[in-house]
């Protein structure tokens, strides 16, 4: 009887020992911050979102000016029909602005995709050559872990990642033309 419970028991031992060497953990912003072209994608980002805020508030500037004009012909007793022009305006400037504003969040996530797709694929390719090297079926970012004991590859991804990040571009293959 004691050989039928001890069987199972060691199975299922040896089956967690073994799920549990088979997941790893990492920083992933300590990867990504790693990285030089990181730095300078948050940087292009940053310089982009500055200059469209600007647009968008000289936009903000020229309808507060169109509305003091406004203010203005309302209280010199102005025509109704050169105030009625006057609140048009304002309602085309308005609608400009909150229709900027919508394309102005889409362009910067728009940028935003573009300048990270480069960076988290090889930070994905890094990730993918050290669990391949340890045998890892498992790679969770610590951001999404409350407990996180097993084993940090962070260092290991960090360098493997900066390898790609200075590696030479992959070029392309010359193929000779074979001619009969």
């Amino acid at each position: 009887m004691n050989k039928l419970f001890v069987i199972p028991l060691f199975l299922f031992c040896s089956f967690l020992i073994n799920a549990q060497s088979n997941i790893a953990h990492l920083n992933s912003q300590e990867v990504m911050a790693s990285l030089p072209s990181y730095g300078e994608a948050i940087k292009k980002l940053e310089d982009f979102q500055r200059e469209v805020l600007t647009e968008f508030q000289e936009m903000k500037q020229d309808f507060e000016d169109e509305l003091g004009k406004l203010e203005e012909m309302i209280a010199n007793g102005e025509s109704p029909t050169l105030i009625q022009i006057q609140e048009q305006k304002l309602t085309k400037k308005d609608a400009a602005i909150q229709q900027r504003q919508q394309e102005i969040q889409g362009e910067i996530d728009a940028y935003s995709r573009e300048l990270n797709y480069p960076i988290i694929t090889k930070v994905e390719k890094a990730v993918n050559i050290v669990a391949d090297r340890h045998n890892y079926l498992y790679v969770f970012d610590v951001s999404s872990l409350m407990i996180h004991r097993g084993p940090d590859i962070t260092k290991e991804v960090i360098t493997e990642v900066n390898l790609l990040e200075n590696a030479p571009p992959p070029q392309e293959e010359i193929r000779e033309e074979v001619r009969p």
